[in-house]
């Protein structure tokens, strides 16, 4: 199914598709779409920005849907921090639950950077172009371990995010390769609607979350 977030950032194209896994009532895939007042990279409160999560409870059902609830829970309290700090958090907020794995990424809108991180298999992919071709892409290298369990060492990655770049965070409910071949002149929550429909495991629940900078976003120098 096709459903839109309850948050939209002015400075973001946001698309959002999940569908929760045959025979669940409750799904144990979550997101996040948080403005947040300062920038978060440093700490340096350089402006405003949006964090992006997208997490996973282990397995499914009611326990995995408790432990993503939490996730964001805590996210949504800490969401000025910085994404390591995030992970941290999140991290000892979860002890004693089944866990979580977990992508964040933090868009400052100021300056156009975009800082990520992962643990576990939630995927994120940048794509790199004018949003009709995208000529080439950015690929989150996420740490094995398990958020509220084994918490591995971690370090986040500082990328530009400028107009016409497309982020896309899945959770293992979907396939490999859902970046490749994309429909051409797709808007985000057709890009959405289209990985999950062609990409869909079906044997578990799935999330994918597509976002893309507006037009007043300003490009950055991150080397």
């Amino acid at each position: 199914m096709s459903s839109r977030p309850d948050v939209a950032s002015r400075t973001l194209e946001i698309g959002l598709a999940t569908r929760t896994r045959a025979g669940e009532s409750q799904t144990g895939d979550a997101h996040l779409i948080k403005p947040v007042g300062d920038g978060v990279v440093g700490g340096g409160g350089r402006g405003g920005g949006t964090l992006i999560a997208v997490t996973d409870g282990l397995g499914h059902g009611a326990e995995a849907a408790d432990a993503a609830r939490k996730a964001i829970a805590t996210l949504e309290r800490h969401a000025g921090k910085s994404v390591l700090t995030l992970m941290q958090q999140c991290h000892a907020a979860l002890i004693g639950t089944r866990g979580v794995v977990l992508t964040l990424a933090y868009l400052d809108s100021v300056d156009g950077s975009l800082t990520w991180a992962g643990v576990g298999n939630v995927d994120a992919v940048l794509l790199y172009g004018d949003g009709d071709s995208p000529h080439a892409r950015a690929t989150l290298v996420t740490r094995g371990g398990i958020v509220g369990s084994e918490l591995p060492p971690l370090r986040a990655e500082v990328l530009s995010f400028s107009r016409g770049d497309t982020l896309i965070i899945a959770t293992d409910g979907i396939r490999s390769g859902f970046a490749d071949a994309l429909p051409p002149a797709s808007s985000c929550q057709d890009i959405a609607d289209h990985i999950l429909e062609e990409f869909d495991k079906g044997s578990d629940d799935a999330l994918v979350l597509v976002v893309r900078p507006a037009a007043d976003m300003r490009p950055v120098d991150v080397s």
